[in-house]
């Protein structure tokens, strides 16, 4: 993989004169979307990232809501401000918490429906950021309102809050289903020495552990904010005031860290997000830069792509991103009121195998 900010687009005219002459004052047009080829990195480079899709409402999902609303029809609730994301093991089901609404959205894909959980008033959220799933389907959220993870089954019925007089502000959070374990990212304020760690749980709610503290130490926090599990049970965190990764075993030993404050390329300005994908590579959102890096285990740069902007591919303010098992990307666009979607073709496990670069930080130094 190349090291790049930059992007090819073409586009294909006869979707987009298409999409001009049939829904001109529509709001919006999933179609003009799929009319945009946009790759990274630049030619002559090997394309390694497609721009897919946006999602913003039902309409994004086609079938009769796409005609409904390119005849004239009322476009649906849509995502306002998106945050934290999660993806049903099979791949048809994509959760979004939107802290606006005070609700997770669930895009069905495969009935092309759209729903919102949490919006019950007796057992309602209140300002949900993070968002994730039990082997169950189970949905975690990360409410800051409320100081709690709330929990709902798939049908969205509530079951219980987590962390009562335990957390926060919680943001982050991740589920190890094969461990039953719950993770639950605590950023804090800064007044608040209890916080600025990541809390863990087991799946009723049991207090079991904490990972870290204030500081800028190996395995300590400063402003936590998303966090993410391989398929090792490894724990990847976003130590976002200091502008870092910083990764853990199952156990919650340190194991690595990489990255550092800057605005040079592999640098990180505000990150959020952090995310792996099959081959082990590991993604991790800027804010600031509205991009998306791509590093190897060993901490290595690989690429980036996405960047500032309104353009389809393009985000303002990202924040949460989860990938599914074929390496579909879904990046929460925040400001830009919309889920962002990509998936990494052409790339085999070899092209992760990048001998320039810095080396991760152990615990051991380095």
């Amino acid at each position: 993989m190349m090291k790049t900010r930059s992007a090819r687009l073409v586009v294909n005219t006869v979707a987009l004169a298409w999409c001009i002459a049939v829904a001109a004052g529509a709001s919006g047009c999933a179609t003009q979307q799929q009319g945009l080829d946009m790759f990274w990195p630049d030619p002559p480079d090997k394309p390694r990232i497609k721009f897919v899709r946006n999602l913003q409402s039902k309409s994004d999902l086609g079938g009769p809501a796409l005609l409904d609303t390119l005849a004239g029809g009322t476009r649906e609730q849509a995502l306002y401000q998106p945050m934290g994301l999660a993806l049903s093991q099979d791949r048809q089901r994509l959760y979004v918490a939107d802290r606006v609404w005070n609700s997770v959205f669930v895009f069905d894909f495969q009935s092309h429906a759209v729903r919102t959980i949490g919006s019950d008033e007796r057992y309602g959220l209140t300002l949900p950021v993070g968002v994730a799933l039990d082997g169950d389907e189970n949905v975690y959220v990360a409410d800051t309102g409320t100081r709690t993870v709330r929990v709902y089954d798939k049908t969205g019925k509530f079951l219980r809050a987590v962390g009562k007089d335990q957390l926060v502000r919680p943001t982050g959070v991740a589920v190890d289903a094969s461990r039953q374990r719950l993770y639950v990212v605590d950023t804090g304020q800064n007044d608040t020495p209890a916080a600025h760690r990541v809390k863990v749980f087991d799946l009723t709610g049991t207090a079991i552990r904490e990972i870290g503290r204030r500081g800028e130490g190996d395995g300590e926090f400063n402003f936590p904010t998303f966090a993410s599990l391989d398929a090792q049970g490894r724990l990847y965190v976003v130590d976002s005031v200091n502008n870092r990764i910083q990764v853990f075993d199952p156990q919650g030993n340190f194991l690595f860290k990489f990255g550092r404050s800057g605005d040079h390329i592999g640098d990180f300005a505000r990150p959020k997000g952090v995310a792996v994908d099959t081959f082990g590579n590991i993604y991790v959102v800027d804010s600031r830069w509205s991009n998306v890096q791509v590093f190897n285990q060993q901490g290595q740069l690989l690429m980036i792509f996405a960047g500032v902007g309104e353009h389809p591919g393009l985000m303002i303010n990202p924040g949460a991103i989860v990938i599914d098992s074929q390496n579909r990307i879904y990046v929460s666009d925040t400001l830009g009121k919309r889920v962002s979607v990509y998936e990494l073709i052409g790339t085999s496990a070899e092209d992760s195998l990048e001998s320039r670069g810095t080396a991760p930080q152990t615990a051991r130094g380095g």
